[in-house]
Order: structure tokens, then C-alpha cells, then sequence
């Protein structure tokens, strides 16, 4: 009976939170989905586009912060429902204005909302599954961002063509308001709350031993080395779904629906990663272990960072408005493909480089979270993983404003090439630092 009842909870609950977080996700990234038809009916420039989208992130990553230590205090069950219902409330409310800071101010608030959603999954999760499977949990309940934002481009393009983007986002709100109600029905923060026994922490092989104190773990170099890698990673990937779409229509002449397209492809890609890298990344910490120096899951980061650089290097330099009349060797490739499908040899390739790099960024994004978890020390496992994805949400803030800034100034193209550039220096000092020492905090003498 106690093996039933954990089935039974554990499904309900996790479904509950995947597909409550895929719509705050959703509610998230709305703005940016429906901004081609906003701007036509409101005058936006690109610096008005910037601080809307600003205005979010920077509230995002201090409410997620905010969430990550209240979790631990408050029940992560009304934490979680209330964020989705102030999320809601707020899309239907930014649908209803049409002045920039309106705008501007609602999607700030919007973010403070968001923040309440991760923090309670990690410690829902970690309440209710094994720590051996902590991480393939943690991965697979990400993909509800990949699944949110793979079929939020495409179902906002065609909605577009029948409704207004105010519709839309009011409907989204009203729809993710609602849903937090089943939430709070559903979502049970521990297994004595339903009256089963709670799951014993296991102690992990390597881990930091004992209590350190906030010094000693806010010391430790290998934290901030994460965070400053999580940092350019978050922001190169939230540079390419925030405005992956008006580059591609603005500079690279392609329409509404190939852009939409193109972020439906790079979502499905990340879904895809996020499976692969705690898939694959368990596997190499079961052949080797953890240890106080370096860690198994980084050759399948650096791995995929390295995608990210490549593949956004190809997405910027061979996407042009005009296949040139000398083929390169990448439309004599897709030529057969195209014969086929009946789409261009451009299309299906500006498809493969977001599916390739959605892949590869969505990848690290969940690694970061598993390996601050995996290498704090045990009374600091949570702030943590608050101090990194703080430092990521400061990434996703230099995306917004500063980021439209320079394409404002200069152009997109120039905005993507220092992203680009970013990524491969971040790329070869993490490389050269991989093997320094990870176990964040006090080490006990029988692990030295």
C-alpha cells in the first residue's frame, strides 16, 4: 500500500508541477511571443522593447532568489500556487494597457510572480523522490519550459491570425490563474503530509562532510566560478529567445511564421537536451563518482557549451535573405531533404541551428542547478542554488535592455556576434578551470 501511495502521489504531484510550471513559463515568454503584432498597433523601439523585457528579468531574479530562501520556511505548495495566480492576474492586466510603462511596470510584477515557481519543485522534488534520482527528476521537470515554449510560438502565430495578441495573453492569464487552484488542491509538500513515512536523506558519496559555516561556503571559488558560467550561459540563451524572432524578420528578411518556427524548433531541441544531460550526466557520476575535484558532468557541459558557440556562429554568418547562387555545402545537404518536404534548403537549416542550439543550451542550463546542489555543503544546498540562478538572472537581464541596445545602436548582427563572443571565452576558461577543486565549504579530513 505505502509503494501505491507514493505512485499515486508522486504522478499527480509532478504532473501538477510540470505543467503548472509550463505555464509560468508560458505567461513568461507571451510578451515575446505576440511582439511583432504589438508592435503594430503600438509605436515600440527597440530600447522600449528592451526595458519591458528588462523590467521582468530583473525582477525574476530577485524574487527567485527571495522564493529560494522562503521556500525553506513557508509551505512550497502555496508558494508555488500563489506565484501562478499572480502571474495570471497580471497577463490579463497587461492586456488591458497600451503605454510602455505600463507595460513596463506589469511585467516587473509579472516577474516578482515567476520567482515563486522553481524554488518550490526543487524542494517538492527533493521531498518526494530519492536523491539517486533527484537529478533525472530535476531534468525532466524542466522540459515543461521546452514543452511551453515549443508550442508557444507556433499556437501564438496562428491564434494571431484569429484573435488579438491582447486575447491571447488575457485567455494565457486567465487560464494559468486558474490553474493554480488545482494546485493548491494537489500539490502535497512532503509524504507525512498524506500520512506516509518521509524518505531518508541518503548521504552522498563525496559530498562536503559535515556543517560549514556561510564564510566558508560563500568563499569557495568553484561557486562563483558556476555562477559567472551560468551567467553568460542564461544570457546567450535568453538573448536567442527574446529576440531570435525580430532578428531573423528584421535582418535576416524571413517571415512571421519561419521566426515562430525557428523558436518552436529551438524549444523542442532544449527538450530534448534537458533529457540528454541528466540522462547521460547520471551515468558518468555513476561510473566515477563525485569528488572533491572536478566533477563527472563537466565533459558533457563544456560539450554542449561548445555546440552553443558553433551553432549560433553558423546561425548569424550562413542565414542570409537570399540562398547565394553558389550553393554551399550545407544546401547541396538539404537539397534531397527539401525536394521531399517542399521547404527550402534556408528553412530546414535555420530549423536544424535552433533545434541544435536549443540542444545544447537547455543542457547546461539544468546541469548548473544539479551541480551547485551536488557540491554546496548540506545545510547550504538551497542558497546555493538561489546564489547561482540569481547570477543567471542577471545574465537574462543584460539580454533585455543592454542587449537591445547595442542592436539599437549598432544592429542585431552586432548584438549576437559579442554574444557569440562571450560564450566561447566563457567556453575555454571553464575549460581550463574544470578540474579545480568543487566541493564547495569544509571538507572533512577522511574525504582530504
Amino acid at each position: 500500500m505505502g509503494a501505491t501511495g507514493y505512485g499515486y502521489y508522486r504522478t499527480v504531484i509532478f504532473l501538477c508541477m510540470f505543467f503548472g510550471y509550463a505555464l509560468y513559463f508560458f505567461n513568461r515568454k507571451t510578451f515575446a511571443f505576440v511582439m511583432p503584432s504589438v508592435m503594430e498597433e503600438i509605436e515600440l523601439d527597440k530600447g522600449d522593447l528592451g526595458l519591458i523585457t528588462s523590467s521582468q528579468t530583473m525582477a525574476y531574479a530577485v524574487s527567485k532568489f527571495v522564493s529560494g530562501v522562503l521556500s525553506d520556511r513557508i509551505s512550497a505548495r502555496w508558494l508555488f500556487a500563489i506565484g501562478l495566480f499572480l502571474v495570471g492576474g497580471i497577463n490579463v492586466a497587461f492586456s488591458c494597457c497600451s503605454t510602455v510603462r505600463m507595460f513596463a511596470l506589469l511585467w516587473f510584477i509579472n516577474g516578482l510572480g515567476q520567482g515563486c515557481g522553481w524554488p518550490p519543485c526543487g524542494k517538492v522534488l527533493r521531498k518526494w523522490f530519492e536523491p539517486s534520482q533527484f537529478g533525472t527528476w530535476w531534468s525532466v521537470l524542466s522540459c515543461s519550459m521546452n514543452l511551453a515554449g515549443t508550442l508557444g510560438p507556433l499556437m501564438a502565430t496562428v491564434l494571431l491570425q484569429y484573435y488579438g495578441w491582447r486575447t491571447i495573453i488575457a485567455v494565457s492569464g486567465l487560464v494559468c490563474a486558474s490553474f493554480s487552484f488545482v494546485c493548491l488542491v494537489f500539490v502535497k509538500n512532503e509524504p507525512k503530509d498524506v500520512g506516509l513515512p518521509c524518505i531518508a536523506a541518503v548521504a552522498k558519496k563525496g559530498t562536503a562532510g559535515g556543517n560549514s559555516t556561510f564564510c566558508e561556503f560563500l568563499t569557495s571559488p568553484f561557486l562563483w566560478v558556476l555562477s559567472l558560467a551560468y551567467l553568460v550561459v542564461f544570457g546567450v540563451k535568453t538573448a536567442a529567445t527574446d529576440w531570435g524572432q525580430l532578428f531573423l524578420i528584421q535582418e535576416k528578411g524571413q517571415t512571421a511564421l519561419m521566426s515562430s518556427s525557428y523558436m518552436s524548433a529551438l524549444e523542442l531541441g532544449g527538450l530534448m537536451g534537458s533529457l540528454a544531460s541528466g540522462f547521460l550526466s547520471d551515468r558518468a557520476v555513476a561510473r566515477r563518482g563525485l569528488g572533491t575535484h572536478g566533477n563527472p558532468r563537466h565533459g558533457l557541459l563544456l560539450l554542449m557549451m561548445s555546440g552553443m558557440c558553433i551553432s549560433m556562429h553558423l546561425f548569424r554568418v550562413t542565414v542570409t535573405p537570399q540562398v547565394p547562387e553558389v550553393a554551399p555545402l550545407w544546401v547541396q545537404v538539404l537539397h534531397p531533404v527539401s525536394v521531399l518536404t517542399g521547404v527550402s534548403e534556408q528553412e530546414i537549416w535555420i530549423l536544424f541551428l535552433g533545434a541544435v542550439f536549443g540542444f545544447c543550451c537547455y543542457g547546461p542550463i539544468a546541469l548548473f542547478g544539479v551541480i551547485a546542489n551536488e557540491c554546496a555543503p548540506s545545510n547550504f544546498c538551497g542558497t546555493s542554488h538561489a546564489i547561482v540562478a540569481l547570477m543567471a538572472n542577471v545574465g537574462a537581464f543584460i539580454a533585455g535592455l543592454p542587449f537591445s541596445s547595442v542592436a539599437k545602436e549598432y544592429s542585431w548582427d552586432m548584438a549576437f556576434w559579442i554574444a557569440e563572443v562571450s560564450m566561447a571565452v566563457t567556453t575555454v576558461c571553464y575549460f581550463l578551470v574544470c578540474n579545480m577543486r568543487t566541493k564547495m565549504g569544509r571538507i572533512s579530513e577522511k574525504i582530504d
